[in-house]
This record gives C-alpha cells, sequence and structure tokens, in this order.
C-alpha cells in the first residue's frame, strides 16, 4: 500500500493521468480532502477596437473587398496614405510587365500583391522595376494580403496592397 492512504495505490511525488483514470482521481480526492482545489480567478479585460489614420480593409470575400465604407468589386491598388485606384486586371493571368511598373512608380517601402485565390508568383524579369527602385514585394493570395495590408497599415507603415479580386 502506498502512502496515498487507501487500496488506490497512490504515491506521493509520482505523476498519474488523472484525465483517464478516474476511479485514482477519486481516490486521490478522498484521499487528501484537505486540499484546497484551486479556482480560476476572473480578470477583467476591456476591448478597444484599434485605431488608424490609415485606410483599412474592412472585409473581404470572393470578388470584393470592402475599403473603409466602401464595397470594392475590382482589382485595386490601395495604400496606407489614402491611394486608392482601379487595377486593370480580372485575372493573374491578365497581368503583363506593366502592371509591376506602375506599382514601382508609387511612393512606398513596401508592395503586397494579392494575386487572387491562391498563391501565385510572377515572373522574376517583371520585378526588375521594383528592384530597380529597391522596393519589396510580398506575394500572397488576396484574403492574406488584405491582411497582411491593414496589420502593416496599423503600424504607420507605408504601405501599397495590389489586389487582383477574382470573380
Amino acid at each position: 500500500m502506498g502512502s496515498g492512504g487507501g487500496q488506490s495505490g497512490w504515491h506521493l511525488g509520482e505523476t498519474y493521468n488523472l484525465t483517464t483514470d478516474h476511479n485514482r482521481a477519486r481516490a486521490l480526492r478522498r484521499a487528501y480532502p484537505q486540499r484546497q482545489r484551486l479556482q480560476p480567478t476572473p480578470t477583467p479585460m476591456k476591448f478597444q477596437p484599434d485605431r488608424s489614420n490609415a485606410q483599412t480593409i474592412s472585409g473581404y470575400g470572393p470578388g470584393w473587398i470592402g475599403v473603409d465604407a466602401e464595397k470594392i468589386t475590382h482589382s485595386v491598388i490601395i495604400g496606407s496614405s489614402g491611394l486608392r485606384q482601379a487595377w486593370p486586371c480580372t485575372r493573374f493571368e491578365d497581368l503583363t510587365p506593366e502592371h509591376f511598373a506602375q506599382l514601382a512608380a508609387l511612393e512606398t517601402e513596401l508592395v503586397i500583391f494579392g494575386s487572387g485565390t491562391r498563391n501565385r508568383f510572377p515572373p522574376p524579369a517583371w520585378l526588375a522595376p521594383l528592384i530597380a527602385r529597391r522596393l519589396g514585394l510580398e506575394t500572397m493570395d488576396t484574403p492574406a494580403a488584405c491582411r497582411t495590408y491593414n496589420i502593416l497599415a496599423s503600424e504607420g507603415r507605408n504601405v501599397v496592397a495590389a489586389l487582383i479580386l477574382e470573380a
């Protein structure tokens, strides 16, 4: 018999899986009734919405994004500094080197490229104008690009998102 005080075989200092051995758990509670059971102490929390001076993407779905209070249903370039302009492509296959030259002409430190419903990479040669200006380009699917843009814009970064919205 162990020091657990019964026939259960409990021994002080040993480890037991009390979530699967219910008989042992009951025996332990009977053997050590003086132990206090700890109760979690509720901690009050106050939640406040994040505030950002940059325009933010408030929602997205198949073929649309919400920017502030406006629903946009075409491919778009948005920037944390207030830039919002149509991007003339309806699917990834419509892209040309000129689309990326247009992005290189923007005053930004980083371009987030939302490639549509799945992550696709543009040919490296198309990125030459961005590389020449030492601008970073991060490629991801459009929903991930929306989330990433919001995080960086809320940090006060000068960021642009070029988003393909496929219908």
